[in-house]
């Protein structure tokens, strides 16, 4: 195994470790994932070094899975699919930064600047939807992106708690996105387009 994937495999088992032990000293955070106490100093020194690490390592995976859900190119519905499935391919680092994020985040530019595009991208993609008829226009495309977020993380919670099962998440996130939880599909055709969109 290269020193890449052995730290992405740690990086994975931390954000794991982090959520299932959120007050864990970094020696228990080490006794958790299996590694010696020293290996995990020399890989971050302190806890807030740690969290830092997770979360901008998270911003460099979760664009990487927006550029490999085709988001500009593929058909919106396809498109939207493959962001599902990309996301829940790194579910671990998903929770850990449900758990992790704070509102001071937004004051390091370090942890800004990894992120930087990330919100921008999925305000465009579900814009093109929009303008494409394949979404609704009646919501924001800004707040389509919040749905997404919401919908999707905490599914995945809810499947780590053992409320929900893994098998079929990514079909409830779709028709929750595409359709809501209406008994019968609701028509749209008197809506008038926003001005946003034209």
């Amino acid at each position: 195994m290269s020193d890449e994937a052995g730290h992405e495999k740690l990086l994975v088992a931390l954000a794991i470790a982090m959520v299932d032990q959120p007050r864990a000293t970094l020696q228990e955070l080490a006794k958790a994932v299996g590694v010696s106490k020293a290996t995990l100093y020399r890989f971050c020194q302190t806890r807030d070094q740690l969290v830092l690490r997770l979360t901008t390592h998270s911003a460099h995976v979760m664009k990487k899975a927006l550029a490999d859900s085709h988001l500009e190119t593929a058909p919106a519905r396809e498109a939207l699919r493959n962001l599902i499935d990309q996301n829940l391919a790194h579910k671990e680092l998903a929770t850990f930064l449900t758990y992790n994020w704070k509102p001071d985040n937004e004051q390091q530019p370090d942890i800004m600047n990894s992120w930087s595009g990330y919100v921008e991208s999925l305000d465009a993609f579900f814009l093109r939807g929009q303008r494409e008829g394949a979404f609704r226009v009646d919501i924001t495309a800004a707040a389509l992106t919040e749905m997404f977020f919401g919908v999707l993380t905490s599914l995945m919670d809810a499947e780590r708690r053992g409320r929900v099962a893994r098998l079929g998440i990514a079909s409830v996130v779709e028709q929750m996105m595409l359709h809501g939880i209406a008994a019968e599909p609701v028509s749209y055709t008197h809506l008038t387009l926003p001005t946003i969109l034209l």
